[in-house]
């Protein structure tokens, strides 16, 4: 629980809000908003449970009817911020269907550390209840002809990509998973083998301590799941997000972007995608 505590207050200290702007059409539905620019379609897809409506996000390229394996990305504990609907849109250019879940509801994105660990910290501690988020906004890509709902992937940043695990240890459906600078052991053991992981892990990263690394390689040998664990050299924590430099020295933290890290991991999990999406 130690090392859960720290890699959860971490995560709260990374994320980005770069954006581009697109000129687009709006298109005003009963539960979205729609923005279609040029060949790429966006979306916030609204739902609720138990009474507060969710707001995922959604991107793709292509008319609705051309049918694409489908990538859910989860989110740093920020939430649905604009750094991840960026993620999205990278992925839909690389032809997948890519949606963005959102844990919070509302949409909701918090800009401190405090209410970051506070709201993530709940879905540690009772983890169906993150189960229960994601399952909801699987259940929305029943709504869109174009996302083939037989092949979904599942990549995670920070908080994300625990909670990624998290869902590869849980959900024999899945194809495969990928973490980002997540945390590795969070209490729960797998329940199957079917799900293939990739883990992109900072080689300088002082949150994801060497027992963490070495607990998390012997439970996933132990259940004999297929997995590839890569350090990136030099890489700290959050190496994948621009804008880690500057909150890593804003809050006096160990954290730093990553250039060669970040475009490397990023191709490993194409290749890692591409692989597993055949």
């Amino acid at each position: 629980m130690k090392i859960l505590k720290i890699s959860t207050v971490l995560c709260a200290l990374f994320f980005a809000f770069s954006c581009q702007e697109k000129k687009a059409d709006d298109i005003i539905n009963l539960n979205s908003v729609k923005t279609i620019s040029g060949k790429m379609t966006t979306e916030e897809v609204s739902y609720d449970i138990d009474g507060k409506t969710h707001q995922s996000f959604v991107a793709y390229e292509g008319d609705a009817d051309q049918v694409k394996p489908v990538v859910m990305v989860l989110p740093e504990w920020w939430g649905v911020t604009e750094y991840t609907k960026n993620r999205a849109k990278e992925l839909a250019e690389l032809g997948y269907f890519a949606m963005v879940v959102d844990y919070y509801g509302e949409g909701k994105t918090v800009d401190n550390p405090e209410e970051a660990a506070k709201l993530s910290g709940d879905f540690y501690k009772v983890p169906i209840n993150a189960k229960l988020m994601f399952d909801k906004a699987k259940a929305q890509l029943l709504k869109y002809p174009n996302a083939n709902y037989d092949k979904i992937a599942v990549i995670g940043y920070c908080f994300g990509g625990a909670q990624a695990l998290n869902m590869a240890r849980l959900e024999d459906e899945l194809v495969g998973v990928v973490s980002f600078h997540g945390n590795l052991m969070t209490g729960l053991k797998p329940k199957n083998n079917a799900v293939k992981i990739l883990v992109c892990n900072g080689a300088a990263d002082t949150y994801v301590p060497a027992e963490e690394i070495a607990a998390f390689k012997k439970q996933m040998d132990s259940a004999k799941i297929d997995y590839k664990f890569i350090d990136y050299p030099n890489a700290l924590h959050s190496f994948t997000n621009p804008e880690a430099t500057a909150m890593g020295e804003k809050f006096k933290m160990k954290v730093a972007y990553n250039k060669e890290a970040d475009e490397k991991s990023w191709n490993d999990m194409r290749a890692f995608l591409s692989e597993i999406f055949k």
